[in-house]
């Protein structure tokens, strides 16, 4: 994972210019701590994966091997399907590893270049912040109800919606104040011919 202080081929010294060095501390604790934030939600978000595939292998294992399939499979393999898929997709956000369109970024000079990745990131942190919302009303209005094969609230099912939503405020927010900051949150010259 790359980010602010962890680019490839450089040093942490040359990621902010000199006349940055006073919050130099203060933004690579911050980026030190996002980036663990990240490495957490990947490494859920791949327990939960892996979790989903032993759990369905084992539901086609009974079905078709011992004639029984527990009802339990199926209500947790969707449980998990979630969180891997929302907290995987707050990762995304931050590495910019998202399907996106942007030839126009090729011709554009870099001042343009900011304000329309600003835009995007903005329309992001929008979207994350719907998912906060509008999860936190579907959670409500479901926890009085119960998953019947799993005896849990069914506004559990709502909560990785939630918690990925406010991860991708979070890793959006990251890219604007560091825009705004000057820092090379932008600098990816594989794409658009940028130097780093």
């Amino acid at each position: 994972m790359t980010g602010i202080g962890n680019r490839p081929g450089g040093t942490e010294a040359s990621v902010l210019p000199p006349s940055r060095s006073g919050t130099k501390g203060f933004w690579l604790r911050v980026e030190q701590a996002l980036s663990g934030l990240a490495r957490l939600a990947l490494w859920v978000s791949g327990t939960g994966l892996t979790l989903m595939t032993v759990i369905i292998f084992w539901q086609v294992f009974s079905r078709y091997m011992l004639n029984r399939s527990p009802s339990w499979t199926e209500s947790s393999s969707v449980l998990l399907m979630g969180w891997f898929i929302f907290l995987g997709a707050a990762v995304g956000v931050r590495e910019r590893t998202h399907l996106g369109f942007d030839v126009l970024l090729y011709v554009l000079p870099a001042s343009a270049k900011a304000v329309l990745r600003s835009i995007s990131d903005l329309v992001v942190l929008a979207f994350g912040a719907g998912m906060i919302v509008y999860g936190v009303q579907l959670a409500r209005l479901t926890w009085n109800t119960v998953m019947p094969s799993l005896a849990l609230p069914g506004g559990v099912s709502f909560l990785p919606v939630i918690l990925g939503g406010a991860l991708v405020c979070l890793f959006s927010l990251e890219r604007l104040a560091g825009r705004f900051a000057g820092l090379p949150v932008d600098a990816d010259s594989y794409a658009t011919g940028e130097e780093l």
